[in-house]
């Protein structure tokens, strides 16, 4: 069985090139809300 190296490096900018296209028409405050709300949603998503 063949293992599959995990690409750090590729999925982070995967990440920030997502983020990025999101964060494009939003205002800095908007910008921090959804992080916010993301955050709290992970935090409620992990305590399950």
């Amino acid at each position: 069985m063949k293992k599959e190296k995990f690409d750090a490096v590729k999925m982070m900018r995967g990440i920030r090139d997502k983020l990025s296209k999101e964060f494009m028409n939003m205002s800095y405050e908007e910008q921090k809300k959804y992080i916010r709300e993301r955050i709290k949603q992970h935090e409620t998503f992990s305590k399950h």
